[in-house]
């Protein structure tokens, strides 16, 4: 397979820069060869990012609804015609399957196809005043936005972003991760040649603390959106706070899976396996704390760890991988200490547990049951390939351990009894809950997260009420 990684640059005022100092290299997850350098943007490319993101707002702004779907459809027709090439750039930065990478391009035309469509339906509305009055509330662009994205979702989430932005009328300066820069370039292209105007899109790379500082502190930026971990997502927002701008925050999750008495246990342990080792498990989303009643505890158990032993752990080039590596070395020393302080603390390992060869950021499927609650892996996060069993009595006791923690983003449920799905439904706290399946909502329903996990919705019908402000206007109709 003949692999070609994009030059990196900053995109400003519609021209690419790619003279400045490397802040960072790009490294492949699954051998550790290096791919390329990462130019860094510096406080004069930001302030020239921003004077263009405040000039492509006002001609943005005044580009009727429709004319911006078109750009943003052109815009998706490219992303799918060069649909397998930015997958193998995916794979090449972030490691995950070439399949998983073909179905992110998917699901990022689709978050630019409802976008677009919502560019047209973003209706006010007229109020009752009496004659010679008339009371308007219209919904406007909010101004200029800065969007922070990923590395896990490298084109998914900066569609996303985009798409919402671009569609309600604001122009965006999108600081993208280091880490996965080339897809990021790569779907900023095709904005361009869609024929967006200069500034309406702007993309820097650089030191994080610099770029957000920077941009958030700035009067041309009016709201921040940002997906990725809490403790960033609450340094932002109060960055945000202190200059009295709204946020778009969509952060972790720690997501609970309740597993009933009346369900096929070894039958849902596999649909398990696969669902939990999806992208290495390095989703926000993804499940992580089994909740099991103790009737199917043993099935369940049993039927996931021979799921995750089985699994193939490779390049995700070679056919057949079924999970690729984490993102960096870091990932891969986080993951395993979690592991090790589990087990320390009476936990069993049924798959996994350790790394996997010695080059490439690899871990094993990891299994853990009778996992106890003072393990640290049960209030941190995993971010990777690591699964949580825990035997319970009775669905409160399961509801209980499910609520326990700070963050609420996806939760997931099996059972046969109605009467438990409407109770889940009611108690469960958290964004999204997912009933006897692990799908995540798509283009149409709103995700996002309760407590720690975030603040507002992206996608469905609110998709741009993030990027929009509401306006009402009182008109009298005499002559004065």
């Amino acid at each position: 397979m003949n692999l070609t990684y994009p030059r990196i640059g900053l995109h400003i005022d519609g021209q690419w820069i790619y003279d400045r100092p490397a802040c960072t290299e790009v490294v492949n997850p699954s051998n550790e060869t290096r791919l390329g350098g990462v130019p860094g943007a510096t406080p004069e490319d930001l302030a020239l990012a921003l004077s263009a993101a405040e000039r492509g707002f006002r001609v943005w702004r005044d580009t009727p609804p429709l004319q911006r779907a078109q750009v943003m459809l052109r815009a998706c027709a490219l992303v799918r015609e060069r649909a397998e090439a930015i997958a193998q750039i995916i794979t090449l930065e972030q490691g995950k399957p070439i399949a998983d990478a073909r179905n992110e391009v998917g699901r990022a035309t689709a978050f630019i196809e409802w976008d677009a469509a919502e560019a047209q339906r973003l209706y006010g509305s007229i109020v009752p005043a009496g004659p010679q009055m008339q009371q308007m509330i219209l919904k406007c662009p909010i101004g200029p936005v800065a969007a922070f994205t990923p590395w896990n979702v490298p084109l998914g989430s900066p569609a996303r972003k985009i798409s919402g932005a671009l569609a309600a009328g604001c122009s965006v300066i999108i600081k993208a991760a280091e880490e996965t820069p080339g897809t990021a370039c790569a779907i900023a292209q095709c904005f361009i040649d869609a024929g967006l105007p200069p500034g309406v899109l702007n993309l820097v790379f650089g030191n994080p603390a610099l770029i957000s500082s920077t941009l958030i502190a700035s009067p041309v930026i009016r709201m921040v959106t940002f997906t990725g971990s809490v403790a960033v997502g609450k340094h932002l927002t109060q960055l945000a706070a202190a200059v009295m701008k709204p946020v778009l925050m969509e952060l972790g999750g720690h997501a609970p899976v309740l597993i009933g008495a009346d369900v096929d246990a070894t039958v849902l342990g596999r649909l398990a396996g696969s669902a939990k080792m999806r992208l290495a498990g390095q989703v926000c989303a993804s499940p992580t704390r089994f909740i099991i009643h103790r009737k199917s505890y043993v099935a369940f158990v049993e039927a996931f760890a021979k799921v995750a032993s089985e699994m193939r752990v490779g390049d995700g080039f070679e056919p057949g991988v079924q999970m690729g590596p984490l993102i960096n070395d870091r990932r891969l020393q986080a993951i395993d200490t979690l592991v090790q302080d589990a087990v320390a603390c009476g936990a069993r390992v049924v798959a996994g547990g350790k790394r996997v060869g010695e080059r490439g950021f690899f871990y094993a499927p990891t299994v853990l049951a009778d996992v106890p609650a003072q393990a640290q892996a049960m209030f941190t996060e995993p971010f990777g390939p690591l699964a949580l069993c825990i035997p319970v009595d009775d669905l409160s006791e399961a509801i209980a351990l499910a609520n326990s923690l700070s963050v609420g983003l996806s939760a997931y449920a099996f059972t046969n009894s109605l009467e438990e799905a409407e109770r889940l439904t009611r108690e469960l706290e958290c964004g999204s809950l997912s009933i006897n399946h692990f799908g995540m909502p798509g283009t149409d329903t709103p995700f996002g997260g309760v407590k720690e996990s975030g603040i507002g919705r992206e996608g469905g019908p609110q998709s741009l009420e993030a990027y929009s402000s509401t306006k009402t206007v009182l008109q009298r109709t005499t002559r004065v």
